[in-house]
């Protein structure tokens, strides 16, 4: 059991954590826009807290897609075992809100010519 001094050695910890690391997960890192990314597999890492797909778009910009968790992937149908360099993919969903960095957060993927909601619970 965490006695106060627990909580406020806690709280003490996070609060010196960098920004991006308390941000990364969720969704509040991203714009509320829609945005759309379409490219190339570069290189895919899967599991969790989420799988990592790194794009790279016709303009030659290297992007890097946050998928979902595996449990997710698998329930929306994704086949993570096709998702291989050179794949085509496109990815739906939100952009960082910070404009100069190349990440988004997707809510579907399309590839293969079949679409997959890794959210669906999400518009």
């Amino acid at each position: 059991m965490i006695d106060r001094r627990g909580f406020v050695a806690l709280g003490a910890l996070v609060a010196v954590l960098p920004a991006a690391a308390r941000a990364h997960h969720g969704w509040r890192w991203v714009s509320d826009e829609d945005f759309t990314l379409s490219g190339l597999v570069r290189s895919v890492k899967l599991g969790n807290p989420h799988g990592i797909v790194e794009v790279e778009a016709a303009d030659g910009a290297v992007w890097t897609a946050e998928i979902g968790q595996p449990w997710r992937n698998a329930a929306a149908g994704l086949p993570e075992d096709r998702l291989v360099p050179r794949a085509a993919i496109t990815f739906e969903g939100h952009r960082a809100a910070d404009p100069d960095e190349r990440r988004m957060k997707a809510e579907r993927v399309v590839f293969e010519g079949m679409r997959y909601t890794l959210y669906p619970d999400r518009d």
